[in-house]
């Protein structure tokens, strides 16, 4: 089936259902310096997307959606909101289509994953999606946003000084970039053949990616929660060196890359988290930021078997395919 993702600590085994839906809808947002026209709506409550109650939901019926469910949000996306051609046969585009979230699949310091079922009542055509939900205002800590923000600027200038000031308004624009900058990474790597989760779509601080995991809903573990004898070491340092690879030749690096942010699914690696993607054309440090990227997650291969001198190879040889697009 399709796979999963998100933003911090444990991938693990669904939980009961919960969670309100709190996407909102979204404007468009420019593929060369993704900018999400957002605007909090005046006087909202940001409490009323706390913690949800536990509830009970019930199979969708033919007349529309059971309580808990909502139909598709598929058409509350735009053409630029929704992800690449050709996309996967799985993806369920019909409007007549349900959605039912099953459970949590992991928090974070800035967004949340769900697990979301789209279905079409009556029919066997259904498919599993992660939603990564970006927090409210109150709720979230972004620990990147000076990094992130830096040298970016809303095509409103209020929306600029909001986001500068921090305040209420200003916190939910951000939560907006963050989602719309993650949605605009994926598109593009995943057009690029980099090992990421499909984007199917976006509305809000809400994103619907290709869920990496089992048809029950059991999420794919972190590469960090391999133990070395379930691992093809040197197969999936192949296979990362190619997402690497197209990654660098595209002119970008991941930024924060580690073994908590890769998934591996039944010998298929998958990388995400990836909102912060650097470009290494423009940004002065990006080779640092790829070597980085490199080392940290290289540490990893080398403390179950991987010599040293295959991190350093794959280091010169990113720095050369990043070096083409300059």
């Amino acid at each position: 089936m399709r796979e999963r993702f998100a933003d911090s600590d444990s991938f693990s085994r669904i939980r009961p259902k919960g969670a309100s839906r709190r996407g909102r809808r979204a404007d468009r947002f420019d593929d060369s310096q993704p900018e999400y026209d957002y605007f909090p709506s005046a006087g909202s409550d940001a409490d009323s997307a706390d913690e949800p109650a536990e509830q009970q939901f019930t199979a969708p019926v033919t007349d529309g959606p059971a309580v808990g469910d909502r139909w598709s949000t598929w058409d509350q996306s735009t053409p630029t909101e929704k992800g690449p051609e050709p996309r996967p046969d799985w993806v369920v585009t019909e409007l007549a289509a349900v959605d039912t979230e099953l459970g949590i699949v992991k928090t974070g310091k800035e967004a949340d994953v769900f697990l979301l079922e789209r279905s079409v009542p009556g029919t066997s055509r259904r498919t599993l999606m992660a939603a990564k939900r970006y927090r409210d205002a109150q709720h979230r800590m972004f620990h990147r946003d000076s990094g992130y923000l830096e040298g970016r600027q809303h095509k409103e200038s209020r929306v600029t000084r909001a986001m500068a000031k921090r305040t209420s308004f200003g916190k939910e624009a951000i939560a907006g970039q963050w989602a719309a900058a993650e949605f605009a990474a994926l598109s593009r790597l995943w057009s690029a053949g980099v090992a990421v989760p499909y984007p199917v779509q976006i509305t809000g601080t809400e994103i619907l990616m290709e869920f990496v995991g089992d048809e029950n809903g059991t999420a794919a573990p972190r590469l960090a929660q391999l133990r070395a004898e379930e691992a093809d070491i040197d197969d999936l340092w192949a296979q990362l060196g190619r997402s690497l690879s197209l990654l660098a030749y595209d002119g970008y690096a991941h930024g924060d890359l580690s073994a908590y942010n890769i998934l591996v699914h039944r010998g298929r690696l998958v990388v995400i988290d990836v909102p912060q993607i650097v470009d290494v054309v423009a940004n002065p440090r990006g080779l640092s930021f790829l070597e980085r990227d490199v080392r940290n997650v290289g540490a990893w291969f080398v403390s179950r078997g991987l010599p040293p001198a295959s991190v350093e190879a794959l280091v010169d040889s990113l720095a050369t395919d990043a070096r083409l697009r300059r």
